[in-house]
């Protein structure tokens, strides 16, 4: 008996119909032990079937999301008597490319248009490392709101990158960036 099975297996495997009716066995075998162990339920309902759900919002297509705002952008805020944002960072970058001086003298002059927290990023900084040598045009400007400015300085070899806060009326440049061109 054991010998007339192992023939009748061989010639079974030995041909593709064979071997793709042996595959075919096991799918509807594993298929058919999925539902006995389920209890035969099918909870799942077809997907796309006649039986679907209609499709839910679930956003109110009447309420402002905020990606375009119908208000004009915030206005900048100075103080009376202080420099707009504008003339703060032409200032700031006009001493950031000031190369000929000692390392003292440049952090110096960068101070008066510094944050606290700026000036002591910049203690140690050697001006030879600055990768401009000079300014291009004037400063583009753009509030976020009314005590924070980003502005943009055109140099000649890429863009400086200031952020510019006025917590207190006085804009002063509070971070640094920059773009090679």
């Amino acid at each position: 008996m054991p010998r007339t099975m192992e023939l009748g297996l061989n010639k079974i495997f030995r041909s593709r119909w064979g071997v793709a009716i042996v595959l075919v066995v096991i799918v509807f075998a594993v298929i058919g032990l999925g539902r006995l162990f389920s209890g035969g339920k099918n909870d799942n309902p077809v997907v796309g079937g006649r039986g679907s759900p209609a499709t839910v919002a679930s956003v109110n297509p009447s309420e402002d999301d905020g990606d375009i705002s119908s208000e004009a952008p915030p206005t900048p805020s100075t103080g009376p008597g202080k420099a707009q944002p504008e003339a703060v960072a032409y200032a700031f970058a006009s001493a950031w490319v000031d190369k000929k001086v000692s390392a003292k003298t440049w952090r110096d002059q960068l101070l008066p248009n510094s944050t606290q927290k700026l000036a002591d990023e910049l203690k140690g900084v050697d001006p030879a490392s600055v990768p401009a040598d000079r300014l291009i045009g004037r400063p583009s400007v753009a509030a976020v709101n009314s005590d924070l400015v980003t502005a943009v300085v055109t140099m000649d070899s890429g863009k400086l990158s200031l952020r510019l806060t006025a917590p207190d009326g006085q804009w002063l440049v509070d971070a640094i960036d920059w773009d090679p061109a």
